[in-house]
């Protein structure tokens, strides 16, 4: 996951790769799986931050 220091580094060229690798895992390992998981919970916590800073 990020530190908070990595706030300023966050884009929506980050969150549109996230989204993507997170489609991906889940068309390969299944919805239910720990890296789908992992993945969704990496995105939601990029969209966080980006939504901090607006």
């Amino acid at each position: 996951m990020l530190d908070v220091k990595d706030k300023e580094k966050v884009e929506l060229e980050d969150i549109s790769r996230k989204k993507e690798e997170l489609i991906r895992v889940a068309q390969t390992k299944g919805l239910n799986s720990k890296e789908t998981l992992q993945c969704s919970r990496e995105l939601d916590h990029l969209l966080n931050i980006y939504q901090s800073l607006l």
